[in-house]
């Protein structure tokens, strides 16, 4: 009987363990989501626009250097002085266009990573607003998971968060 009080005692004086809580989760695709907001495709659309001229003029000097090269190639038909011109004049162009290739890739790289950031940013303040209104514990990028349930993902949601709470400025 002593026993059985101490007992009796101890499991009083043990504090309860609740059952742990269901923990609830959520997927996010979150570069197709940020890729996806109305924003950024405006964005993408812009950043083509904008570099439009720049490509073209790439695409022209790339022309004109296969038509270089094509001279040069059809040797017959060219002298040895007009050859050497011709060479001069493809290897100054060569290095003209890949100063101009090199100048354009890197500065749309700059403005398409700022572009990014700012879109991965505001995500990631949508997601979070998100997964407090739905009571999410814990919101898991797509590309970490080994499997889920597609009824978890809540991509689709933060896009259509994402557009209301960013909207395109007419």
């Amino acid at each position: 009987m002593p026993c059985r009080l101490a007992l009796c005692a101890l499991a009083l004086v043990l504090p309860v363990v609740p059952a742990a809580a269901q923990t609830k989760l959520a997927i996010i695709n979150t570069q197709q989501a940020v890729l996806e907001t109305a924003e950024m495709k405006k964005a993408a659309a812009d950043l083509e626009a904008r570099f439009k001229p720049q490509q073209a003029d790439i695409e022209k000097r790339t022309k004109e250097l296969q038509q270089i090269q094509e001279k040069l190639n059809d040797a017959s038909k060219v002298k040895p002085q007009e050859a050497a011109e011709l060479q001069a004049e493809g290897q100054r162009k060569q290095r003209q266009l890949q100063r101009i290739t090199e100048d354009l890739q890197g500065e749309v790289d700059r403005e398409r990573t700022e572009i990014l950031n700012r879109g991965g940013q505001r995500m990631q303040q949508v997601v979070t607003k998100l997964a407090e209104e739905k009571g999410l514990d814990l919101v898991v990028d797509a590309g970490n998971a080994v499997y889920f349930k597609p009824a978890m993902d809540i991509t689709k949601e933060a896009i259509a968060a994402y557009d209301k709470q960013h909207p395109l400025k007419p």
